[in-house]
């Protein structure tokens, strides 16, 4: 008997990648280009990068995922005895297998509900780290959208960059889902503003429609030098670079970047106006294209018979919060699937406590 086929609403690289980047592969295949990054694919994706994004500058480095991109940047920028801070919730956290850590760095978690930093924890975390026997916090590390999909506004991240120039902090954004963050509809942060209130952001592409690949922008002149040797040194300079390039160039091409994060973002919100219609809370208020509801548990087993999906946390005996993430790819009817299933699991389950009353 085959498998009962699941539709994964897990994460948001369970697909491939955009049929453009694909025919794009296809079509240059044969053809030879220098390598390690120097290839024409990636010198017009920087291009196009940079205009979008409005920078005064061209350093941009490709990376094939968001954990290599994290640790080659965190190792480059800090001396040994230096640190990062971070959301509790936040992916170098949690979720490198203590990557950071393996290259001498220790992250200070700061306890966040909505995963993400304020200046005043900044502030919490340098008061109690004053002198030579602890570790220096040195590195901010956010992430927009963060870990729980809520996302920073211009004026937070105003005042975090301005408080980090006045502490001589980095001020490093995660964009593992850039594009869901800054299609949101709640966003009033525009692309060029990453190039002004940030010393080092990275465009993440492997959870926005491509196979692998990010890119690091790197606006601080001062952290500029030598980059490259830090890449090499931690596997992230690719020889076949050009696979990196030509993807990103593709994305940057007619807006294809932001029309999947878009998307993702509505099916999102089609997800969460339906469980919120049942009568479902969330526990967070997510409009990127990740949500967060709190479902009971026979509900929650009824739809692990039919979906993939995370078990984020257990609020009571008979609660949890499940993740739901949808991606460049999810389709609509997937998503209204997923809402009568719960509806009628809903249905179910109050029938059965009608009857046990």
């Amino acid at each position: 008997m085959g498998e009962v086929a699941m539709y994964s609403f897990k994460n948001d690289y369970s697909e491939g990648a955009h049929p453009n980047l694909l025919k794009a592969l296809q079509q240059t295949n044969l053809e030879q280009h220098q390598g390690y990054g120097d290839d024409v694919f990636c010198t017009e994706a920087a291009h196009l990068i940079k205009e979008t994004f409005m920078l005064n500058h061209d350093e941009i480095h490709f990376f094939v995922g968001g954990t290599q991109t994290n640790l080659t940047v965190i190792s480059a920028f800090l001396k040994p005895y230096e640190a990062v801070i971070s959301a509790d919730s936040g992916h170098v956290a949690v979720h490198e297998t203590g990557a950071i850590e393996a290259t001498g760095h220790k992250v200070i978690p700061v306890s966040s509900h909505d995963g993400k930093l304020s200046v005043a924890q900044i502030k919490d975390v340098l008061k109690t780290h004053i002198d030579e026997h602890m570790v220096k916090p040195k590195l901010v590390y956010l992430s927009n959208p963060t870990e729980l999909g809520t996302i920073y506004q211009k004026s937070e991240l105003e005042a975090i960059y301005e408080y980090c120039q006045e502490q001589n902090l980095i001020c490093y954004l995660d964009g593992a889902r850039l594009g869901s963050a800054l299609c949101c509809e709640k966003n009033d942060l525009l692309p060029s503003n990453l190039a002004q209130l940030t010393d080092v952001f990275y465009i993440g592409g492997t959870k926005m429609g491509a196979l692998c690949g990010e890119a690091l922008v790197i606006n601080q002149p001062m952290l500029r030098k030598d980059f490259r040797f830090n890449m090499k040194q931690k596997g992230a300079l690719l020889a076949k670079g050009r696979i990196l390039g030509l993807q990103f160039s593709e994305l940057f091409k007619d807006n294809l970047y932001f029309e999947l994060a878009n998307h993702a973002n509505e099916m999102a919100r089609l997800l969460k106006v339906g469980i919120s219609s049942l009568g479902y809370q969330f526990m967070v208020d997510s409009d990127t294209n990740q949500i967060f509801p709190i479902i009971p548990n026979k509900i929650v087993a009824l739809l692990e018979t039919k979906y993939l999906f995370t078990r984020w946390d257990s609020t009571n005996r008979t609660e949890t919060v499940i993740r739901l993430v949808t991606s460049w790819s999810t389709s609509e009817k997937a998503v209204k699937e997923f809402i009568q299933d719960l509806k009628k699991f809903t249905v179910l389950e109050l029938r059965g406590k009608l009857m046990d009353s």
